[in-house]
């Protein structure tokens, strides 16, 4: 656990100094920090929000996860063993975000609640004096219908960018550590986790930053 701790810090460091290179703007800068599931986006972008607050610059993070439908329309719709698949997420409620994000100063945002497995409206603030806003999720710079459209919102994009062998492995352990069985752990990674992964690495625009 440490050397996973230590190797995000060393990857949240690399973000920090990308993000300080940035030329100044008129309006906020939106940073996309993307990935496959596993790969660790939502360690290294609350670790680069440390750094670069630590470093005097006011930040914000935003994830994409606060954008997943209902349960309740996901099954409606048959999608709800797909959940986390790109088509399970409100897209465009996402994308009229970003657009608020750079032209509004006070933003209320959504947050995905895994204990409850729900997004909950409006639970944090994004404020007037965040000027850079790192937006973490799977999907940023997915090249598919809707989620291409993003491109145009990111300052700087970055993307994690972790072998599949080991995403599997991480995954599987994911569901273990939910109280997953070992049999039940595997299935449930192989049956959604790891074709969304598959489709990220292999479908994904390539980032300003690539990090391993």
């Amino acid at each position: 656990m440490s050397n996973d701790r230590s190797s995000a810090l060393t990857l949240a460091h690399r973000i920090a100094e990308a993000v300080r290179a940035l030329p100044q703007s008129q309006t906020r800068n939106l940073v996309a920090i993307a990935g496959p599931p596993g790969a660790g986006k939502s360690t290294v972008a609350a670790l680069s929000r440390d750094l670069l607050q630590q470093q005097g610059v006011a930040t914000g993070l935003v994830s994409m996860d606060g954008f997943h439908y209902d349960n309740a329309i996901l099954s409606g719709r048959d999608l709800l063993p797909r959940k986390g698949a790109p088509e399970t997420f409100d897209v465009a409620g996402f994308q009229a975000l970003l657009h608020r994000l750079l032209t509004e100063g006070e933003v209320a945002v959504p947050e995905f609640d895994r204990e409850i497995d729900k997004s909950i409206a409006a639970r944090a603030l994004v404020t007037p004096d965040q000027q850079l806003i790192l937006v973490e999720g799977n999907y940023l710079l997915l090249q598919e219908p809707g989620w291409s459209d993003l491109s145009e919102h990111w300052a700087l994009s970055v993307f994690l960018d972790v072998d599949l062998e080991t995403l599997e492995i991480r995954l599987q352990q994911r569901w273990l550590d939910h109280g997953l069985p070992p049999d039940a752990a595997r299935d449930r990674a192989f049956a959604n986790d790891i074709p969304n992964a598959k489709r990220i690495l292999s479908n994904s625009r390539l980032a300003d930053l690539v990090l391993s």
